[in-house]
């Protein structure tokens, strides 16, 4: 790991210097700046994260992403012990909502569209962390309430024993006479995705997602869109062709069936890239454990335990050891794939997908 203690030194240091000079806007601006002033020095915050002395998440379970990596590395070099309580984007919000100013988890893990929701509701305690300037624009808020750990690029996951040409573009995936999986869309985000992903390479984007909802409708009417649940274990069984997928379950599916048997690939006409991004609660009840748990996230050792778990690192200038590399796609794979330029327009999307999937799309499957 890139010395990780001499790196966060003089970056906390910075941070807190830029903080001191920053002006704010309002009282709000202000407090909220109060509350994610960075500590002065690393052993500031890994005495306060010390003496809290464990990290409680939510949606971050050993086996999503090899979270379980960070949890160990955090008790050997912390002594922070960790328990999860596994949960989707919205319960983790609605969890940090509930429980208050009694908030009983100190971070989670959510899908991106759910940073801007959390923030809307006053629920996130803002830390920007020391690698704050290697995150891309499109995948941090300003005020540094989330920003993403990892991404995840829709894929197309093709079981070569049914299929005998592995499409690489929506468009063979079109031409195929196969059954295509994308789990589901009324209210699945990763599904949402996939649907979204269709759009772009048919022209479309955010805040056009017309064109994927005729990609498969055409693809329903055909009478190949499977209602087979896009589960590991329907997957190994055999019964579905091809399945619609984030890049790091569809990899990490591959190598738990047989790696031999499936192909991952970006189709080459148009995808999308999102990702997760941590969100520490504003109500946490060891919030110095929360932050560090965020800045370990961050450093290089902590994106290489992502990418073992195939999640792809937000922080390109990370070296992945070569056995760690080899797991993921090569990066020439992804030059078709785009962010999402609004996330308000695609929130708003999102919201309508569910009732336009029902009435224009799954109409049309063939029982």
């Amino acid at each position: 790991m890139k010395s990780f203690k001499k790196v966060l030194v003089g970056s906390l240091l910075s941070v807190a210097a830029v903080a001191t000079l920053a002006g704010c806007s309002s009282e709000k601006t202000a407090e909220a700046e109060k509350k994610s002033e960075t500590p002065e020095t690393l052993e500031t915050m890994t005495d306060k994260a010390k003496e809290e002395g464990e990290v409680a998440s939510v949606g971050m379970p050993d086996t999503w992403a090899n979270w379980v990596g960070t949890w160990e590395d955090l008790n050997n070099e912390f002594g922070l012990k960790h328990k999860d309580t596994d949960m989707s984007s919205a319960e983790e919000l609605a969890k940090f909502e509930s429980e208050g100013k009694n908030g009983t988890a100190d971070i989670g893990d959510v899908g991106i569209s759910f940073g801007p929701l959390a923030v809307s509701k006053n629920l996130t305690l803002p830390y920007k962390t020391s690698y704050w300037n290697d995150i891309p624009e499109w995948a941090k808020d300003k005020d540094g309430h989330w920003l993403l750990s990892y991404t995840g690029t829709i894929a197309f996951m093709t079981d070569i024993d049914n299929v005998k040409e592995a499409p690489t573009s929506w468009e063979e995936l079109a031409k195929g006479d196969y059954q295509v999986a994308v789990g589901d869309v009324t209210k699945a985000n990763q599904a949402q995705f996939a649907v979204l992903a269709a759009a772009i390479a048919k022209g479309g984007d955010e805040g056009n997602i017309q064109p994927g909802l005729d990609y498969f409708k055409e693809i329903a009417k055909a009478g190949r869109l499977s209602a087979v649940d896009a589960s590991l274990a329907n997957i190994e069984k055999g019964e579905i062709d091809v399945t619609v997928l984030w890049d790091f379950n569809a990899l990490n599916y591959r190598d738990q069936i047989d790696s031999e048997r499936f192909k991952v690939t970006i189709p080459s006409d148009g995808s999308v890239i999102s990702g997760y991004t941590t969100l520490i609660n504003k109500n946490a009840p060891h919030p110095n454990a929360a932050k560090l748990t965020r800045e370990y996230i961050l450093s290089d050792k902590g994106q290489i335990n992502l990418a073992k778990g195939y999640a792809r690192p937000i922080r390109e200038n990370v070296k992945l050891p070569a056995e760690v590399a080899e797991k993921l796609l090569n990066e020439t794979e992804y030059k078709s794939a785009q962010p999402v330029k609004s996330n308000e327009t695609w929130d708003q999307t999102a919201v309508e997908l569910p009732e336009k999937w029902q009435s224009e799309v799954l109409v049309n499957v063939k029982k």
